[in-house]
């Protein structure tokens, strides 16, 4: 398992959208689109709760881009 690099830019914007609780578009590589904002982030999973507060697992690889909703 690979050790979480919290300096690398990518993160480093994730973790400030968690911060500022920041809406967020996630489109995955299957074409679905997710709206919510990020409850939290590790090496291989992002955690989205939508909008009726529903956690929804995302695993790193099935994330074609993630940008500000807005």
């Amino acid at each position: 398992m690979s050790e979480f690099e919290t300096g690398l830019p990518s993160v480093r914007l994730i973790q400030s959208y968690i911060k500022d609780k920041e809406q967020v578009q996630l489109k995955l590589v299957t074409g679905d689109l997710l709206e919510g904002r990020i409850f939290w982030q590790d090496h291989s999973c992002i955690c989205l709760l939508d909008a009726s507060e529903t956690q929804i697992l995302i695993s790193r690889p099935a994330i074609a881009y993630l940008k500000p909703n807005g």
